[in-house]
């Protein structure tokens, strides 16, 4: 499948679509999941119009790593919880329901469960104040 611009994180980037802002770089961007799977799931994106992993450039590989070590960490203080799970989705089989490659940052802790991916809309002033919690620890 070809690159979609009309993607909603596409949309988010050329700020067409309204995003949660975490933290933002020449290469990337982490903002809140308005779907989230549990308080405080963040995303992080690469500013380059790749659908997966393999169709990303190293250079914006390396950032995305970068970014999301710098953000998972500011989550894990955030959200006062133990575990940080990473997960990064590539194609419609292994889940991937937005084809703008990706990574979810998701606070766990043992017993927690977690919803169900891209299913419901968060309140948009929880996601606001999680954000705002989220980069006092940045």
């Amino acid at each position: 499948m070809a690159y979609d611009d009309n993607n909603i994180f596409a949309k988010i980037l050329r700020g067409e679509a309204p995003c949660f802002k975490v933290y933002e770089d020449d290469m990337t961007l982490a903002f809140m999941d308005v779907m989230p799977q549990v308080d405080m799931h963040t995303l992080v994106i690469p500013k380059s119009p790749a659908e997966h992993l393999f169709d990303l450039p190293p250079e914006y590989a390396g950032a995305m790593a970068k970014t999301v070590q710098k953000v998972a960490l500011a989550v894990k203080k955030a959200s006062g919880m133990p575990g940080i799970m990473v997960a990064q989705l590539n194609g419609s089989e292994a889940g991937q329901t937005v084809f703008h490659i990706h990574a979810h940052i998701i606070p766990r802790e043992g017993g927690i469960d977690l919803k169900f991916h891209a299913r419901d809309l968060a309140d948009f002033k929880m996601l606001e104040a999680q954000a705002e919690k989220i980069k006092q620890h940045l």
